[in-house]
């Protein structure tokens, strides 16, 4: 229960972050790690094959498209970026609050956290597939994500 509630503080902390942050290449890494915090949270719901997909696709390749795009900009002076904070600030300066707000709201309302959704009987479980029979296919998709990753960094650096 407690790491449930740690998961989800995370979550939207690094959500927040994601949001607020002045800079574009670490609001990506926030995305990303937002993403990696919701894959454990699917996970933990037993929600395997949507986490395998929320991990490749949103943190894997679409962080990928996003530094790549991130690298064909130009970086703004010092005076421009304290502009821009200025009015992100003054845009989301109700986003803390809200959140504050439906925090306490969740923690009133009880949730039950640890329940189990039960595979039906001669159904292969997601992660069995996965893991022990279609291993080969997760190797490729990491191959394939990482040349992806790497491809960008050489085509777009300096």
């Amino acid at each position: 229960m407690t790491i449930n509630i740690i998961l989800g503080v995370a979550l939207v902390l690094a959500a927040a972050w994601t949001v607020m942050t002045v800079r574009l290449l670490r609001s990506v890494i926030g995305l990303a790690l937002t993403s990696m915090i919701l894959t454990i949270i699917m996970f933990k719901l037993n929600s395997p094959l949507a986490a395998v997909f929320e991990l490749s696709v949103c943190a894997g390749l679409i962080s990928a498209i996003f530094i790549s795009c991130i690298s064909l900009t130009q970086r703004l002076t010092d005076e421009q970026m304290t502009v821009r904070q200025k009015e992100r600030f003054s845009k989301f300066w109700l986003l803390p609050v809200i959140l504050v707000l439906a925090g306490v709201a969740l923690y009133q309302v009880p949730i039950p956290l640890d329940f189990h959704l039960q595979v039906a009987p001669g159904e292969s479980d997601v992660r069995n597939i996965i893991w022990n029979m279609r291993h080969l296919d997760l190797v490729g998709q990491i191959v394939i994500l990482l040349a992806g990753a790497f491809g960008v960094v050489a085509l777009f650096k300096d």
